[in-house]
């Protein structure tokens, strides 16, 4: 379902397209609104970026832009120095600060990119138990952000080092141009006019979302090369995709790029085996060939052939690390897809094939808004994690299912049915 238009635009200097991604972040991924508040993340290498979302939030009327920088090496230099206790840490102060910001209205924005391998050298204990960490510590201003209580968006930068490790045999400043370019073209930035190409593609992901929706499916069967999976929706669940309506009335996309209609499992009725059709890039680590086995619901068994400790130190997190919280839909003729890159990177590669995500559920995607118990009564998985990752390939297809087990042909060779 590609809505890329095909008239695009005169060719623009570097420049000049970078300030269109700044624009598109405000408008459509964040639909910021006059006197509202923005919180943003970025790489410090993502700085020249940062500044123009900065400019273009404060022309569409933002009353404070607060950004906060990281650095990969100082993160690095953690792993290399830190006593052994600084893993079970982090800045709760700061993550309390940001979920203050987001209760009072501030929206949020999240710049990404990163190298993908940053921290495959380091012991893997130490990783899972920084994580584990920063997610407890980040759960009160998580839980706003799932639950759509503000408007926030997630829009790409080329860092170099992700541009290196996606295009390895090109020359750094060759590596970083190319990924731009992607970038460009993937978030319609060079489409004649991006704000309607991103127009057009909303109503396409919404008639898919529509169509999903009425056909109330009771499950999703995936089936494929080492594929064989059964996958219970929630009850009263919904489909989502594209641009919504966060809780505090804003509309925007909270994924820049996005490709995905999304709904949400029902923790406990997932069967069957299910392998990766791409590597997963997590927390600096990059796990391959991941098969994993689901039995009531829950993973009993999961196996990488490049990984296995992160993995297995990733779903131990807690119990809902080993269960669903998210399971989307993506034709293979999407742009991510035709581009042919491998993009190391989640926002990119989930939006590339069909995927599943362990862990959070996002309370969202219900029929109607419910309450914490009602939410865990109807099947919503609760966990510190959100991972993504990718099962789906023009080799996998997807059927829904009816309580009878009865199915209907979804995706064949990686496309939508008719």
């Amino acid at each position: 379902m590609d809505t890329i238009p095909s008239n695009l635009s005169p060719s623009l200097d570097d420049a000049a397209r970078l300030d269109r991604l700044a624009e598109l972040a405000v408008k459509v991924g964040l639909g910021l609104v006059p006197g509202q508040e923005l919180v943003m993340t970025s790489p410090i290498e993502a700085l020249p970026l940062a500044r123009r979302i900065t400019e273009h939030a404060y022309k569409a009327g933002a009353s404070l832009v607060t950004t906060l920088f990281s650095d990969e090496q100082s993160a690095l230099l953690r792993y290399r120095h830190a006593p052994d206790g600084s893993f079970d840490l982090s800045s709760g102060w700061l993550f309390e600060g940001m979920a203050a910001a987001f209760r009072a209205g501030a929206a949020r924005l999240a710049i990404v990119g990163s190298d993908p391998s940053l921290l495959s050298e380091e012991d893997p204990a130490k990783v899972a138990r920084a994580n584990r960490a920063q997610s407890k510590a980040y759960r009160p201003a998580l839980d706003l952000i799932a639950d759509s209580f503000i408007n926030w968006t997630l829009v790409p930068f080329a860092h170099p080092a992700w541009a290196r490790a996606v295009f390895p045999e090109a020359a750094p400043d060759e590596a970083v141009r190319r990924l731009w370019d992607a970038i460009y073209s993937i978030t319609r930035v060079d489409a004649a006019d991006p704000v309607a190409a991103w127009a057009a593609h909303n109503a396409g992901l919404k008639a898919r979302q529509d169509m999903l929706n009425e056909r109330r499916f009771h499950a999703l069967r995936f089936r494929g090369p080492g594929t064989d999976l059964v996958v219970g929706l929630a009850d009263g669940h919904a489909w989502m995709g594209g641009a919504s309506r966060a809780k505090n009335g804003v509309y925007g996309n909270p994924n820049i790029p996005t490709e995905e209609v999304f709904t949400t499992p029902h923790r406990a009725r997932t069967q069957g085996v299910v392998s990766a059709t791409k590597p997963l890039s997590h927390q600096g680590t990059l796990i391959e060939g991941i098969r994993v086995r689901f039995e009531d619901g829950a993973i009993v068994e999961a196996q990488a052939t490049r990984g296995q400790a992160v993995l297995e130190q990733m779903i131990s997190t807690d119990a809902g690390a080993r269960q669903l919280g998210e399971v989307a839909l993506v034709p293979s003729s999407n742009p991510i897809a035709r581009s042919g890159i491998l993009f190391l990177n989640t926002l990119f590669d989930e939006n590339a094939a069909s995927h599943i995500a362990l862990g959070q559920a996002y309370s969202k995607c219900f029929v109607a808004e419910f309450s914490e118990d009602e939410l865990v009564q109807r099947g919503a998985n609760r966990s510190l994690i959100h991972v993504d990752w990718m099962i789906g390939s023009p080799e996998v297809e997807v059927d829904g299912l009816d309580e009878a087990g009865n199915a209907t042909p979804v995706m064949r060779g990686g496309e939508w049915v008719a």
